[in-house]
């Protein structure tokens, strides 16, 4: 999902055309503080943000402050528009963790690329993120089973290493795998490498 964050009625508008004619679903906020207060009801894994930076009561700039703050800004790209930056607020976004800073008037394709190379990352952060949280619900022993496993070494040596027996070794690889949503440990490899 594409959220358009412009103050002007016309460029969110023409924005959502663009998003839309390349099959980007989107969404348009006419302030900061309207999208601030609609971004916990949606998950960010998937998101991208066009964000003017010059809007009345609540800033671009401010608005990705509070993305930073709530931990959103990786899983959610934010792309800067505006018509008064300059190089010193261009760079110190992009150093803080912008996904990239155009001036209007703009390229439409140029943008329009950049933000599907924001939602594949966003994507592929939300899917690292989701490991993450599946790796945090095995045990202490089912990590050292898993560790093992990655190393290649079968249910056997795993019991002899870890001084259980094999059917233990055997229950911990299952529930490994069910708790990681693989079949195999080759996918579960593919999965953490």
């Amino acid at each position: 999902m594409l959220h358009i964050v412009d103050d002007e009625a016309v460029v969110r508008d023409a924005l959502t055309w663009l998003a839309t004619s390349r099959a980007i679903p989107a969404r348009a906020y006419e302030s900061g503080a309207q999208f601030l207060q609609q971004v916990g009801d949606f998950d960010a894994a998937g998101d991208c943000v066009l964000l003017d930076v010059r809007m009345p009561d609540m800033n671009g700039v401010a608005v990705f402050d509070q993305l930073l703050t709530r931990g959103l800004a990786q899983r959610m790209p934010v792309i800067f528009l505006t018509g008064h930056g300059d190089v010193p607020m261009a760079v110190d976004t992009l150093k803080r963790g912008a996904f990239d800073f155009f001036e209007k008037p703009f390229n439409d394709n140029q943008l329009m690329d950049r933000v599907q190379e924001a939602l594949a990352n966003s994507r592929r952060a939300g899917d690292t993120a989701a490991v993450h949280a599946r790796l945090a619900t095995l045990s202490t022993r089912e990590r050292e089973v898993l560790d093992l496993i990655l190393a290649g070494k079968m249910n056997k040596v795993v019991a002899d290493q870890l001084g259980i027996s094999m059917r233990t070794v055997e229950v911990h690889r299952a529930h490994i795998f069910d708790k990681m949503q693989v079949k195999t440990a080759v996918e579960l490899a593919g999965l953490l490498k």
